[in-house]
């Protein structure tokens, strides 16, 4: 479903198009000095958006978009392109154009997070249940989550995409509300391996909340906005009404001609709700690019910039929430946001002091901006002669394991389940020691990592606890599956399963044939209710199975919103299913003896009783047993 796949792809788009080389050590950087960075001065600036923007919205269908970057203390370049609103047929304007720029939002959370830490109420290593006062978080593991945890993405948790939006502003619960009742499940230990989670950003942003005393809206205004003179952004869920007229609106692109978004209220405000104009981002960069300027002490500022986590020193990390690359040798803190239609991407390239922010109001935007972003790198940030010397590993590396992979991002525990069924990943190692990965092949290299011919992209293995394997690249990370899940066992259960229910749609006609010719039946009564049961079950499955990936297929933006009835209804399915497979093999066993069959019609029954085990399995496997959401 797709609404099951709401995850930052601009960011990987852009990570795949762009060169890098090795990332530093944590702390440090590979940073070029002042001489390789290209000037960035209005004039240039104009001349390459200008030649690469238009033609990028025309091709990928994006109504418009909108660019602010900024240089020596100084916005230096800010324009729209195309339409805001086409409805209304504005024009986007960086002053006045609100964008909604979601994940991006997450930066705000974490500056107020060390904020809050400047301010000594808070700390980045203590158990976040000591800042909880309304629920605690559950002790599956004896390690606590701090809030270092989050801003790294490490805390462990599961992913969530059901029920994380609203559309109107009362059927938003309060934060601390949805966060205790629909609390995803913590499935490794913090700090293993990074696995992105908006609940994370959220639960940071409700520390704020408890430990000032504000609501996040009102935080976010009162201590980062208003001392950036960002007076025209909000973190208000609806815009307020003196801004609303400005709020750019999102596409779909796939649409003919591209459709527009509603406005979907984010329920883990603090994890993507602000809606900026590109002027005020602009602001923002300036903040961060000089020493945390109006909003954080130079200290502080330093301390949030510094490499905080990843899988290995060699490859990208998080420094504190921003996402930590090397670009053409530059260090590169950024973030990326999707949603609504809307595509945007802040990134800072602090040994350059620039920073750029670029917001495309169309899905197509995420291929918008992967050709305009390595792009922009190569114009402005082109490679140094000269790079200082790659990190040393210090982590504990691995040898690759053949099989199939999913993304540390996912869910155990509901029926979101099912969706890494949908999209594993194989990996297979040749004769020469190349790892066939991602439709890639990754050559290996002396120091036991692996790259990709053309050196934009790493590849690591490492080892978790309790027997879990991952492979972590410069951007995703991705863990080993277990045999049970995946695809290829599961289409052999479901074989076992359907070869025999198929067969089973022989015996109501059967049935039909015998009672029209009004031959009598040389089977007991308990015989005949046993292999209707079983047929009747199987017949049903069937029918379940047909339904399910339908929804899968055809996938369903309802999901966002939360579980629709029609699934709801959908999954009592396997309940009758299941009982009336249990019944059938009870009949059976009591009317086997005496029971009139032939050799055939007792091997089919067994057949098809054991292709119902497996159906059972299958749906205890994907948590399709009850309403498990």
């Amino acid at each position: 479903m797709r609404a099951f796949r709401r995850v930052g792809r601009l960011a990987l788009t852009v990570l795949a198009g762009c060169t890098a080389v090795l990332a530093a050590a944590p702390g440090t950087s590979t940073a070029a000095t002042g001489p390789d960075c290209a000037p960035a001065n209005p004039a240039a600036l104009r001349d390459f958006f200008d030649g690469a923007l238009p033609d990028g919205l025309d091709e990928h269908r994006v109504p418009g978009a909108v660019v602010s970057v900024v240089s020596g203390g100084d916005t230096v370049f800010a324009k729209g392109y195309g339409r805001a609103d086409t409805e209304r047929g504005t024009e986007f304007d960086p002053a006045r154009s609100l964008v909604r720029i979601a994940s991006i939002t997450k930066l705000f959370t974490w500056t107020a997070v060390l904020q809050q830490v400047e301010a000594g109420r808070l700390d980045l290593d203590t158990d976040v249940n000591r800042y909880l006062t309304d629920f605690q978080l559950p002790a599956t593991f004896p390690q606590p989550i701090t809030l270092r945890h989050l801003l790294d993405h490490t805390a462990g948790f599961e992913e969530r995409v059901v029920g994380t939006a609203a559309r109107t502003a009362e059927d938003m619960p309060a934060l601390g509300e949805i966060l205790a009742e629909d609390m995803p499940a913590r499935i490794r230990p913090p700090g293993e391996i990074s696995a992105y989670s908006n609940y994370g950003a959220a639960l940071a942003g409700h520390v704020v909340e408890r430990v000032s005393g504000e609501s996040y809206p009102d935080y976010v205004r009162r201590h980062l906005l208003a001392p950036l003179g960002m007076d025209h952004s909000t973190a208000e869920q609806p815009v307020p009404e003196d801004l609303a007229a400005d709020l750019a609106r999102g596409y779909d692109s796939d649409e003919n001609p591209p459709r527009p978004y509603p406005f979907t209220f984010d329920t883990l405000a603090p994890d993507g709700s602000i809606s900026a104009t590109a002027d005020d981002m602009a602001r923002f960069m300036r903040a961060h690019l000089q020493s945390g300027r109006s909003i954080l002490g130079a200290e502080t500022a330093a301390l949030m910039h510094e490499r905080s986590f990843a899988a290995d020193p060699r490859l990208g990390g998080y420094a504190h929430g921003f996402m930590d690359r090397t670009f053409n040798g530059h260090r590169v803190l950024m973030h990326d946001g999707s949603w609504e239609g809307f595509q945007s991407a802040l990134v800072l390239v602090p040994d350059c002091d620039l920073g750029l922010f670029v917001s495309l109001n169309g899905t197509g935007g995420i291929d918008a901006a992967g050709e305009l972003m390595p792009a922009f790198f190569d114009e402005f940030t082109p490679a140094p002669d000269e790079t200082e010397p790659a990190a040393q590993s210090t982590s504990d590396t691995t040898e690759p394991r053949a099989g199939f992979y999913k993304p540390t991002r996912h869910n155990e525990s509901t029926v979101e389940k099912l969706t890494t069924l949908l999209g594993p990943a194989r990996l297979s190692v040749d004769g020469a020691g190349v790892v066939h990965f991602k439709s890639k092949e990754w050559l290996p290299r002396p120091d036991g990592m692996y790259e990709l011919a053309d050196g934009t992209d790493r590849l690591v293995f490492v080892d978790g606890a309790d027997g879990r394997h991952y492979a972590a690249t410069d951007g995703s990370t991705y863990q080993l599956m277990p045999q049970a899940e995946t695809l290829p066992v599961n289409l052999v259960v479901l074989l076992v399963f359907a070869v025999p229910a198929l067969s089973a749609l022989a015996l109501p006609v059967a049935w039909l044939v015998r009672r029209l010719r009004h031959r009598p039946a040389r089977t007991t009564g308990t015989w005949r209710l046993a292999r209707g049961l079983a047929a009747g079950a199987a017949g049903l499955g069937v029918v379940f199975l047909a339904l399910l990936m339908l929804t899968l297929v055809e996938g369903s933006g309802e999901f966002l919103y939360g579980v629709p009835l029609s699934f709801r209804l959908l999954l009592a399915v396997p309940i009758v299913v299941l009982a009336a497979a249990l019944a059938a093999i009870a009949c059976t066993v009591r009317g086997w003896r005496g029971s009139g069959a032939g050799v055939v019609a007792r091997v089919h029954q067994v057949l098809l009783l054991a292709g119902m085990v497996a159906l059972g399995w299958f749906l205890w496997q994907w948590n399709l047993v009850g309403w498990q959401f």
